[in-house]
């Protein structure tokens, strides 16, 4: 069974300029190259650095990717906020815009109990346009979504899924036993390294941030490990970890997304600009990581297939 949400699910960077507004034509070429590869994009994620850009430029964003997208795949769109008003004034202007599904964590300044997660998230279901995919990624928020209450959250008729980065291989097989049978909730795995066991358990896909890179690679753990085909799938799982150790290894997140992108850089996608507290590195270190990427992997093609 393929649900609606499904798939390779790639949390897009923004490309930037060097006044940092957002690169049109790169968002353009980087849409192309998911959907070339089977893979759906997602706007304003956390590798989107979707909490540094300025509202005018995130409907830019999502509006040229809609475009260039062309209605060929499912284009995920992140409203994630902390003022609720904001947040569905976002999710009108998205939807307007052509966006397909919405996707947003809880708000992340105050601590809040499970009663308060759930109240939030059927308020926001409530009121936006179209559907929506609950998102849980500690790492950020500072708060963890239990697995019990995303199940609660499951049965609102506008809340189709469950995307989560919280690590724990337990957490992971819990979650797809919840809900590989249900037709009408899709569990989309947001911990990179897991996903070719996770496709075997019964996933429903996957949000890895080097599919920036190689959504190729991710479509081949899809749909071999879906099929039960291991060799196959582990086979790509280890060249995605090792292309993902290149920018991740002993890096915190805001160190290792300027260095996904000078990655996506050397192969032509886009450029190197970050936004604040994000910042770039040495013209010098970029030269050396693009050397390295390059002398391991000469083109898209290669670094996408085993």
């Amino acid at each position: 069974m393929e649900k609606k949400y499904s798939g390779v699910v790639v949390p897009m960077i923004t490309p930037f300029t060097d006044k940092y507004k957002v690169d049109l034509e790169a968002a353009e070429r980087i849409t192309d190259h998911l959907i070339g590869h089977d893979a759906h994009p997602f706007v304003l994620g956390t590798t989107g650095e979707s909490v540094s850009i300025c509202p005018q430029e995130r409907k830019k964003f999502l509006e040229a990717t809609v475009r260039a997208a062309k209605k060929r795949k499912t284009v995920y769109a992140g409203i994630s906020g902390n003022c609720l008003s904001s947040v569905l004034e976002e999710a009108k202007a998205f939807s307007d815009l052509g966006a397909d599904v919405l996707v947003s964590t809880m708000p992340s300044y105050y601590p809040v109990d499970e009663d308060q997660m759930i109240r939030y998230f059927e308020e926001l279901a409530d009121a936006v346009p179209l559907p929506l995919i609950v998102y849980n990624i500690p790492a950020t928020t500072h708060l963890s979504i239990p697995l019990s209450v995303a199940e609660k959250l499951s049965h609102h008729q506008n809340i189709v899924g469950f995307k989560d980065s919280e690590k724990g291989e337990l957490r992971v097989e819990e979650a797809i036993k919840l809900w590989k049978n249900r037709e009408d909730f899709s569990y989309l795995l947001g911990w990179a390294l897991m996903s070719h066991k996770a496709m075997a358990w019964g996933a429903d896909g996957m949000v890895p941030s080097t599919g920036n890179l190689t959504p190729g690679l991710y479509r081949i753990i899809y749909e071999s490990g879906r099929a039960q085909q291991a060799d196959l799938s582990w086979a790509a799982q280890e060249k995605a970890d090792r292309v993902s150790s290149i920018y991740q290894k002993d890096k915190i997140l805001s160190r290792s997304l300027p260095v996904l992108k000078i990655m996506m850089d050397a192969y032509g996608l886009c450029g190197t600009s970050v936004l604040p507290p994000l910042y770039r590195i040495t013209a010098q270190e970029e030269e050396k990581i693009k050397e390295l990427v390059l002398a391991e992997y000469d083109s898209l093609d290669a670094i996408n297939n085993i």
